[in-house]
This record gives structure tokens, sequence and C-alpha cells, in this order.
């Protein structure tokens, strides 16, 4: 009889026994204020036949006087000509800047959801603006084809995605919105805007990253690349040792990216790279057992930081690992069942490490955090307001649960990421305005030009992007 080696796998972050049995000693104990706390609490959802929008995490929240919902270009251009006033496009909502809320006029693009044409020869698919990025990757797949790289989630739409520099990782692979060749737009006057990059690149470079600023696109022609395999490793690390391999890591994968674990001393590394052979494992994602185990960490030590770290240290074993061998949109993005806010900036690559360290110091100075904190990289583009713009960055994501305070978020964490030059996510929060913001992007006078052009009157302006822009 023969039996198959034992493995372990990150299932279970915390395995020591010593730090186990103090943690069952301490079950009994006065525990922290937030331990009743729900780490998955939903936000209030609208009730049925409500129309009231709310985006993901239920931070942003509106009740429009006139929802729309086009089936097609058509009626998107009917909608801007017939409409008078603000008006802003909606996708999945995982936005958590107030770039959709509007009092006046909401275009979700919902329903225009479909592949339009896929393109062998140029190696292109169109799809329309209201795709989900899953669901485009699927019907790729379906044809033998992929995405070159996605974002580690993929349920939103494509033009939600692209308009706010949605990324992956990959030091030699940038963010979506560079793979966008063509795209059509609905204007405010409603008339029908083809962008090129062979015929109108400086529309194009405008248009790649635009937070909907210039019309409600409906359609996007995306480069493709055939369907591969990836093989993905994930381990931990102490944090130190982690950041000291770093930069070799990223230069020797196709992608790399890692969480700190807070509190612990620990990091977790995950990388991928193309696989060719013939068996296919996708184990069920770890992410939401060492989320429950790092806050039942603070939940139980919360208020002994020094405890905490000894068990944490005691507890996790360096020999944990997962392995896992599938297409590539499989592995690239993950389900977030775990609601949460974030901020997330985005950093010269050679700034980057000296960053975060200040930040996870900083993290690390509050007792009540347990989210992990992600660093990714991503290639230079040419886009104007992409926050990769001429320069080769690392992104680094700090979160809190949904039910718990955030204002620090941006209160903690702004003054550091800007010390080191860092241009924020523009889905992500951050308090930056039009003064703040112009210094930060060289095309930033050029892309108003175009965006006053596009909209003289400002009506795809909401209160948020009217501070982002400076248009009383």
């Amino acid at each position: 009889m023969s039996h198959a080696p034992t493995s372990r796998s990150r299932r279970q972050l915390l395995t020591g026994t010593a730090a186990v049995a103090l943690f069952d000693v301490l079950r009994s104990g006065t525990l922290a204020p937030w331990l009743l706390s729900d780490v998955q609490a939903q936000p209030t959802t609208a009730p049925a036949g409500s129309r009231r929008w709310q985006n993901w995490s239920g931070l942003q929240q509106v009740t429009p006087a006139h929802w729309a919902t086009p089936a097609n270009e058509a009626e998107v251009q009917q909608l801007m000509r017939r409409t008078t006033g603000e008006i802003r496009p909606a996708g999945s909502g995982h936005s958590f800047t107030a770039l959709v809320p509007t009092s006046t006029t909401l275009v979700s693009i919902d329903r225009l959801a479909s592949v339009v044409h896929i393109d062998r020869k140029a190696m292109t698919v169109t799809a329309q603006a209201g795709m989900r990025i899953g669901a485009l990757a699927r019907a790729l797949d379906a044809q033998g084809l992929a995405l070159r790289n996605q974002p580690d989630v993929d349920v939103q739409t494509l033009a939600g995605a692209i308009a706010t520099g949605t990324h992956g990782t990959g030091a030699q692979l940038p963010a979506l919105h560079d793979d966008v060749v063509a795209m059509r737009l609905v204007r405010p006057d409603g008339e029908i805007v083809e962008i090129s990059a062979d015929h109108n690149p400086d529309l194009m470079a405008a248009a790649r990253v635009a937070l909907g600023s210039l019309g409600v696109v409906t359609q996007l022609t995306l480069r493709v690349v055939p369907a591969f395999d990836l093989a993905r490793h994930v381990w931990v690390q102490p944090l130190d040792s982690l950041l000291a391999d770093a930069p070799r890591l990223a230069a020797q994968h196709r992608h790399f990216e890692f969480y700190v674990l807070p509190h612990t001393g620990y990091a977790a590394g995950i990388r991928h790279d193309v696989y060719t052979g013939p068996d296919r494992t996708l184990p069920k994602s770890a992410d939401e057992n060492v989320l429950h185990d790092l806050k039942m960490l603070r939940d139980w030590l919360g208020r002994f930081p020094k405890l905490r770290r000894w068990a944490a240290q005691q507890a996790i074993d360096p020999n944990l690992t997962e392995q896992a061998h599938h297409r590539s949109f499989r592995l690239l993005s993950s389900v977030r069942p775990t609601r949460f806010q974030e901020t997330e900036w985005h950093l010269p690559r050679e700034r980057a490490l000296t960053c975060l360290k200040a930040v996870v110091a900083k993290l690390e100075s509050r007792n009540e955090v347990f989210f992990p904190l992600e660093f990714r990289f991503i290639r230079r583009d040419t886009a104007w307001l992409s926050p990769f713009h001429a320069r080769d960055c690392c992104s680094i994501a700090v979160h809190t649960a949904v039910d718990e305070t955030w204002q620090y978020l941006i209160d903690d964490f702004t003054p550091i990421f800007r010390a080191h030059q860092g241009r924020p996510h523009w889905g992500k929060l951050h308090p930056l305005k039009e003064v703040d913001l112009a210094q930060l992007y060289p095309r930033w006078a050029d892309f108003q030009t175009m965006r006053r052009r596009f909209d003289p009157q400002g009506r795809l302006l909401n209160a948020h992007l009217r501070q982002v822009f400076g248009q009383a």
C-alpha cells in the first residue's frame, strides 16, 4: 500500500502548537473591543426596486434623478442628446473614490456586454464597454486567446477598468489600458467619436485613462495573445528577507507580487510563470483563511503587539506553500468575498521599497490593523493620465475592513506616498485635488485641453471630478 506524501499548504496560516494553545487560553479572557466585528460584513444594500446606486464597498451611494440602461450605442447617443445637466457613466462599482455618484443622470453600461469581433490576423478583440474582464477572458479562452495580463479582480467592466488605470503585476507588463488600440465613445453632445492609436495617437493617449470625462465609452479594441497556462507558487518568508529578494524575483518571473502580513514579521510571495506541462491543478484559494487567521491574531492579541508578533512567528510555518497550474485568467484573478476600503499609490520603482518600509512602520503603529498590504510591479506606458506614465512603477495598496474606520488610510499614508513621488490610483481613496495632480502628470495641461474640447460645459464632471480637474 502506498501513501501520498503529506504536504503543507497555506490553507491555515497559523499552525504552531504553542501559539494555538495560547489562543485557546485567551478565548476565555478579556477580548479586544473589535472582536465581534464581522470581517465579511456587507454594506447596506438598497431595497428591491430601488434606484439607489452604491459601489462595491458601500462607501459611495447615490439616488440619481434618472438611471439609464442603454442597450446599444444608438441609445447612448439619444440619451446624451435629449438630457441636460450632469451625466456620469457607471460600471461595476469597484472604485472606492466618488467617480460615479451624480444626483442627475447615471448611465449604466451593463447591457453593453458582448464580444463584437475577433481579428486573428491583427490579434485583437473588439468588445462592448460594459463587458466584464472575466467574461471577456472566458470568451477569449474559448477561441484559444487571452489577455496579456489581468488585474487581480476581474468583475470590473472593460471601460471602468481602463478609465481608472486598473493593472495587474509584472515588471515587464503594462496596465490593461496599454493594450487598447481603438475605442468608440459618445460625447456629451451626442457625437460618436472613433479613436485609434494609428490615426489619432494623441487622442488615444488621452482616452486610455480618462475617468469617464471625455464621453461614454461604448466599444474597445484590445491586443490579445495566444492562450497560455501559468504555474503559480505561493510561499511565506520573513519580511526583511523577501524585501531583499524582491528586485531579483521581479526580474526573474513573469508575474511577481507580495503581501506584507502586518504585525507578524512575515510576507507572502506570489509568482507566476508560463507553464507548458500537461496537468492542471487549481486548489481553492486560501486568501480568506489567511485573512481570518490574521484577524484572529488581531482580535486576541491586538492590545499586546509584542506578544502578537511572537505568537505569529511561533505559529507561521515557513514551509507553507501553494502550487497551481492552469489557464492564465484562472490564476491571475481571484474572488474577493470580504469587502474592504482601500488606498493604493504608484511609486517610481527605484523608490518603492524605501517607501514600503515607511508605510509598514506606520501601519504597524496601529494595533487594530490586520489586512495584508499588497505590493505589485507595473511597466511604464504613455497614456497621459496613467499613474505609470513615463516611469516603471511599483504599487502599494493598504486596506481596512469595510465595517472599520478608513480615514487613516488617507491621513496616515498620503504624506508618506507624496514624499516618495507617488501617484494615487484613480479608483482608490486619496485626497488630491487639481493643484496637486497637475504637478504629477507631465501631460496634465494637454489632457485638460482635450477634456474641455470634448465636454466644454463640464456635463461629465460630478463633484469629485470637479475637484480633480479644478472646475468650479
